[in-house]
């Protein structure tokens, strides 16, 4: 077992534009393998990387400021990690190396979303002119919140990301300069993942499930759980920090693991923000429950603690909500703070009362209303393959709101994991979660509601882009469409789920 806290919390490079051009700020990203350190004593391990870093440079960017990002895929033409050729859109007469960059959370033009199918790879020149690069247009017309960027190319996607593609997005406003919250070095972007790592280091994705799957090889996972967590691309990290508040922007970066983290002494953590920005007050809870893509913007007041060593526990069950429990010795530890730094300088930051105006969305207003089934069966391999509304990623799109609509989607879980259902382009709000009884069902196929509707907790009652929809219960959220028209996706976020079909396009209409 490799060793806790011995290596410092890495905080990762902020991204700068190298022109501004028409009112807009221009970056380059270039997509490489590389060789990252992940722990003291493990053999630097292969990674793929925005700028061949893991996680990839952070962008911190201004509300209205627009941003153009030339993403340009340098990476090899093999994948050292397994591609089953039997998942749609990796089949055998692809390129094994595909990528498409979506920043997610983002209120972006359809054309700059990553759409799964828009992928692009260096040396494809099959059905016409050679694209090894895109140029992607952020308008960042967003309140300040902590979004994601990562690959989303499609069959693939959980390769990916799990090679190291992903990293943080932060937009900031004037708002949310006017309150005083921790800033500067004292706040952190947490990219969190779970990942396993062989012998010499390099990254263990199995090839096939357990047991074996009959007549495919490699074979497609229902799910991923690594043995070994890591936080801004360090396994187990310490950081050490002064006695004072710091802000820290959560971001869960895995698979398939949902976490339920917690401070060893007790101290609370003040979230004050989710997905999409901050909520109208800040929320003192002693835990922190995140679905993959799902994340939390908090405040440790380290003030009263010199001299600590506080560790983040992770208690959450793996598949959730009714896998194993972590090991305490591994899953159930993220990192530790050690609270031994000067203080240097008063601590002027502080937890306003009242954070921004969150208007709650009436379910009366809506327009529509849609059912959809989140479903399981099994493919002719006798795999899951897990579904929206029973329906593959190449059937028909059956979803097409209004620009300025606003409809209440209402997901219907009758499987036994959570799916974490994340939504491009738009925000959104929970109304409500109710449970149904499993039996009737699974007998008869009717939803017999058999408990009250329970309202979101105060820290999901911000704007969000993701939710939590657990199983044999109805997730009720509603939805404005907007500001843009076009061709989206919506999908679970667990991404060996998205990438075997449970992911669906939408469109905006006018």
């Amino acid at each position: 077992m490799l060793e806790k806290f011995v290596d410092q919390l890495p905080v990762m490079e902020t991204i700068h534009p190298i022109s501004t051009y028409n009112d807009s700020d221009y970056y380059v990203v270039t997509m490489k393998e590389a060789k990252q350190q992940l722990h003291r004593d493990l053999p630097p391990t292969t990674i793929w990387g925005y700028n061949g870093q893991f996680p990839g440079p952070t962008f911190k960017v201004k509300r209205n400021q627009t941003v153009q990002v030339l993403w340009k895929n340098d990476l090899p033409k093999k994948h050292f990690l397994p591609i089953d050729t039997t998942v749609h859109g990796a089949g055998k007469n692809q390129p094994e190396v595909r990528t498409v960059v979506h920043l997610h959370g983002g209120a972006t033009p359809d054309t700059s979303d990553g759409y799964p199918d828009a992928w692009f790879t260096k040396g494809f020149q099959e059905t016409g002119p050679f694209f090894a690069e895109k140029v992607y247009t952020y308008p960042n017309q967003q309140q300040a919140t902590t979004l994601w960027y990562h690959d989303h190319a499609v069959g693939i996607t959980r390769l990916n990301i799990y090679a190291g593609l992903a990293g943080a997005y932060i937009i900031h406003d004037e708002e949310e300069n006017a309150l005083s919250l921790p800033a500067g070095p004292y706040d952190i972007p947490l990219v969190v993942m779970d990942r396993s790592f062989n012998n010499d280091g390099s990254l263990h994705y199995p090839s096939e499930p357990d047991p074996p799957t009959p007549g495919v090889r490699p074979s497609t996972l229902s799910n991923f759980f690594g043995d070994t967590l890591l936080v801004n691309g360090k396994v187990w990290p310490y950081a050490d920090v002064e006695p004072r508040r710091y802000r820290f922007r959560l971001i869960n970066a895995s698979n398939s693991r949902t976490y339920q983290l917690s401070l060893s002494n007790g101290t609370p953590f003040i979230q004050i923000g989710s997905d999409q920005g901050l909520l109208s007050a800040p929320v003192r809870v002693q835990e922190i429950l995140l679905a993959p893509a799902e994340r939390a913007d908090v405040i440790i007041d380290f003030s009263s603690l010199s001299g600590e060593f506080i560790t983040i526990h992770n208690l959450a069950p793996a598949p959730f909500p009714t896998g194993k429990v972590p090991d305490r010795d591994t899953t159930g530890v993220l990192m530790q703070f050690r609270v031994i730094k000067q203080l240097l300088g008063k601590d002027t930051s502080r937890i306003p009362s009242a954070l921004q105006h969150v208007p709650r969305l009436k379910k009366r207003n809506a327009s529509e209303t849609r059912n959809l089934l989140l479903n399981m069966v099994h493919d002719q391999y006798g795999r899951e393959v897990h579904l929206l509304n029973n329906q593959l990623w190449s059937d028909p799109i059956t979803e097409m709101p209004r620009l300025g609509s606003s409809e209440v989607w209402n997901f219907i879980n009758t499987t036994e994991g959570s799916h974490p259902i994340h939504l491009h382009l738009v925000r959104f709000q929970i109304l409500d979660r109710q449970p149904f009884d499993k039996e009737i069902y699974q007998k008869e196929g009717r939803f017999v509601p058999i408990g009250p509707r329970i309202k979101p907790k105060a820290n999901e009652q911000g704007w969000k882009d993701t939710v939590c929809a657990n199983p044999w219960e109805i997730t009720r959220i509603i939805v404005p469409f907007g500001p843009y028209t076009g061709l989206y996706v919506w999908h679970c976020h667990i991404l060996e789920h998205e990438d075997y079909e449970m992911m669906r396009p939408y469109v905006v209409i006018k």
